[in-house]
């Protein structure tokens, strides 16, 4: 018995055959096609680009040379569209009306920043530079939205999805930009004045080996911040005891506060305690500095408008010198 065999063309032969080949794309000669059909007047539309009527002449018939199709209807007093130019147009006009509006908020953004700026700061740096400054921050710029997050690890600020970070110092990682923020910090020795209640305060640097001196460590597991003072031009190192070690600037100053020990901290963090009294500056002969705060965010060929804003105000509102 015969049988009838049918061969039929496979998937990939069928769509190589319904495919039809994509027409060259001439942006500039679809946006004067654009300006064309809108106005239905070649000198109108040249005088809304900037060209000649000869001009859009001459790209019209470009545009219909590179499409095979006539897309205009010429005579000397009229141009009206055809079939398919009135097809095209149905398309290309509502698409470049979205362009042009998205290129538009780009343009707005950079004149008025705006959007959610994700800030990862340590609370020293955040009390001291930050948030004596984020109302007027916010009320310069009411289109940005600021997260902020308190923690004193060097984040990778990339990876957790953070605009720009906050630290002490210049390590960081690897196509980061560090811009210093505000002057060198400057480190002093205070305590409650309940603390010497029953105690005498201390006159000298070694003197400090007989208190209970509240440590601290860089981050959880981290090594001790060296208590080390700056001396007619030396550096002199005080290997202090106590019975109290934080890895947060905030807990040491609290635990000196409540009369616990004798802290070594930043001078600006404790300012408006020592203002109202409820701490004291002792020695003050002798002090530290330490390194200044940075802002760092990632190398970007174009920074973020809400980005800037953030860089140069919080700059500018902490332009100080140390005296």
């Amino acid at each position: 018995m015969n049988k009838k065999v049918i061969i039929e063309p496979s998937g990939d032969v069928q769509r190589a055959e319904s495919a039809l080949p994509a027409p060259p794309l001439h942006l500039p000669g679809l946006l004067t096609f654009e300006a064309a059909a809108r106005h239905l007047n070649f000198a109108r539309a040249a005088a809304e680009m900037g060209v000649t009527p000869t001009a859009v002449s001459r790209t019209i018939k470009n545009v219909e040379a590179q499409l095979n199709v006539r897309l205009f209807n010429r005579t000397t007093r009229s141009v009206s569209l055809t079939e398919a130019g009135a097809s095209l147009n149905a398309a290309l006009g509502p698409a470049l009306a979205l362009i042009r509006n998205s290129l538009s908020q780009a343009l707005l953004a950079s004149d008025q920043p705006s959007g959610m700026l994700r800030v990862s700061s340590s609370y020293v740096a955040y009390h001291i530079l930050i948030e004596p400054n984020i109302a007027s921050f916010l009320e310069q710029f009411p289109l940005i939205n600021v997260e902020i997050s308190l923690d004193n690890q060097l984040s990778d600020i990339v990876g957790a999805g953070f605009d720009i970070g906050i630290r002490m110092g210049r390590k960081l990682q690897n196509d980061m930009i560090s811009v210093q923020l505000g002057a060198v910090q400057k480190r002093i020795v205070v305590a409650a004045p309940d603390y010497f209640r029953e105690r005498s305060e201390p006159q000298t640097m070694a003197e400090l080996l007989k208190h209970n001196c509240i440590r601290q460590r860089f981050c959880v597991g981290g090594r001790m911040y060296d208590w080390t003072f700056e001396d007619r031009g030396q550096k002199v190192q005080i290997d202090v005891q106590g019975r109290f070690i934080f890895d947060e600037m905030r807990s040491v100053m609290e635990a000196a506060i409540r009369g616990h020990g004798i802290a070594f901290i930043l001078e600006d963090f404790a300012k408006q305690e020592l203002s109202d009294g409820m701490l004291r500056h002792i020695l003050k002969q002798h002090w530290a500095l330490d390194d200044a705060f940075h802002l760092y965010y990632p190398h970007r060929e174009h920074m973020p408008g809400k980005l800037r804003a953030f860089v140069d105000f919080m700059r500018t509102a902490n332009q100080t010198t140390r005296s």
